[in-house]
This record gives structure tokens, C-alpha cells and sequence, in this order.
């Protein structure tokens, strides 16, 4: 089988990871049910066939994220990506926001400067929306100017973002953050 996905539980619900020979091609959050969340995941790959058995890397991978969704420390860069599907600017936003220490958040500018581009910050947000990878490419560490919540695409939005950030031990007495709730 040249693709493959698992539907695995975790502290938030069930996640999907889809895998090819060259790394993980997709990774999806909980949605509001068990087909959505399998029909987002495949819109990575549509042929993929689910695995009750994924090879070792893979399950590793499943692992490292159900440990990082408990509250582990856990920062899941040794997950292989493969990312040959993924516009070039769009790899170097992934790869620069792999490098956010969980319960760290970034901005959208930062990122934008890291990649060279300061003036990129709406593109940066464009990339994130589109992130094939959610929680191995932590979009959800990446905020807006003055560290205010915005765009999260995964279901739930703003309030799953503010989740995760929490189980990564995120420190709720951060106020700027909660500004964008109220």
C-alpha cells in the first residue's frame, strides 16, 4: 500500500495521521465526529487505506503526540514529514514553526522575519491555515501581534488553539492572550 492513515484516541479525541514511504503526508485534529475527522484527514490523500498496524516510525508518531495531547513534554520534531507536496514558503513556515518550544507562542511577524521576509506576516497566517501537519507543525503556538489569539482552523478554533496551549503548559496568567476571548 503506497498510502496509508490510523485513527487513533488522545486526550482531546480521535486524531487521524496519514504516512507515505517518504514520512507523514497529513495529520488531523479531532472534529465534530469520527467521519469528519477521516474525511479531512484523506483530503491529504484520498487513496490512502487505514492501517491497524502502522509501521514502527508511525507509531512512534502516535505516541509522541497522544503523550503530548496527556500533557508530556514532547516537542515531536523527530516525526518525519514529508512535505514534496507542500509549496517551498509554505515548508520554510512549517519547518521555522516546528522550532516553537511547547507552551512557547510566536507571531505571525516573527515567523515572517525568521523566514527572511518581514513584511510576509498575512502569508505566514495563509500557510498556517493551510498546515497539512497540525500539532507536529504547532500552528497553534503561532499568535497574533501583541500575542492576541486569531485564526485557528482546526475544529473549535480560537478555544481549541487556547487548549492545546494549556495542555503544553502554556501559564494562564498571561492575560494579553485572554484579552482575545473576552
Amino acid at each position: 500500500m503506497a498510502y496509508a492513515y490510523a485513527l487513533f484516541d488522545t486526550a482531546i479525541g480521535r486524531c487521524g495521521l496519514a504516512w507515505g514511504a517518504r514520512g507523514v503526508i497529513g495529520v488531523q485534529l479531532p472534529e465534530k465526529d469520527l467521519h469528519a475527522t477521516r474525511t479531512r484527514l484523506l483530503r491529504h490523500c484520498p487513496a490512502a487505506e487505514e492501517s491497524e498496524a502502522p509501521p514502527k516510525p508511525i507509531a512512534r508518531a502516535i505516541d509522541e503526540i497522544q503523550a503530548l495531547l496527556r500533557g508530556e513534554m514532547r516537542t515531536l520534531r523527530a516525526i518525519t514529514l514529508d512535505m514534496s507536496r507542500v509549496a517551498p514558503f509554505n515548508a520554510r513556515v512549517y519547518e521555522t514553526t516546528r522550532a516553537i518550544a511547547p507552551g512557547q507562542t510566536r507571531t505571525y511577524g516573527d515567523i515572517a522575519h525568521a523566514i527572511g521576509d518581514a513584511s510576509a506576516a498575512r502569508a505566514v497566517g495563509q500557510a498556517l491555515g493551510r498546515n497539512p501537519f497540525a500539532i507536529v507543525v504547532p500552528c497553534h503556538r503561532v499568535v497574533g501581534a501583541n500575542d492576541r489569539l486569531v485564526g485557528f482552523s482546526a475544529n473549535g478554533g480560537i478555544a481549541t488553539k487556547l487548549r492545546l496551549l494549556q495542555i503544553e503548559g502554556w501559564r494562564a496568567d498571561e492575560p494579553s492572550l485572554f484579552d482575545a476571548l473576552v
